[in-house]
């Protein structure tokens, strides 16, 4: 799932791969319903007209933060988000929770597991949100 969400980015086919995934998931797993919003708001980026850009991001923004909401000290659901404010346009107003994300998956870095981290890592080194020295201290 953490490598089809990198790759979804990436393409337009690879983001219609990544919602048809996770297009019928209904679970109560908050990490996968979190994938399921941002398969969501991926697909908005490869969108063709504006409406549809914008109903399709704000659904996949409404279901992560539903997630969120449930799950409020996930790291893995704070990377989403953050990822996702990062690389929205201002114009959406989409970037308000960044700093909080960032501490909350700082604070708790060490209490993941290590496939979690080894995640985290690969999107704090290309982070622009991340300091050269927070990036330093979560290597050693």
């Amino acid at each position: 799932m953490r490598e089809n969400y990198i790759q979804a980015s990436k393409s337009k086919e690879n983001a219609e791969e990544f919602n048809d995934s996770m297009a019928n998931y209904a679970g109560d797993n908050k990490t996968m319903l979190a994938y399921k919003g941002a398969s969501i708001a991926l697909k908005a980026k490869f969108a063709s007209d504006r409406k549809t850009k914008k109903d399709l991001f704000t659904k996949g923004i409404q279901i992560l933060e539903k997630a969120l909401k449930a799950d409020p000290n996930n790291a893995e659901i704070r990377l989403i988000r953050l990822s996702i404010q990062e690389n929205t346009p201002k114009i959406l107003n989409y970037k308000g929770n960044i700093q909080e994300d960032k501490q909350l998956i700082l604070t708790t870095f060490d209490k993941q597991n290590k496939s979690l981290k080894e995640h985290l890592l690969t999107f704090i080194n290309q982070s622009q949100s991340f300091t050269a020295q927070e990036k330093e201290l979560l290597k050693n």
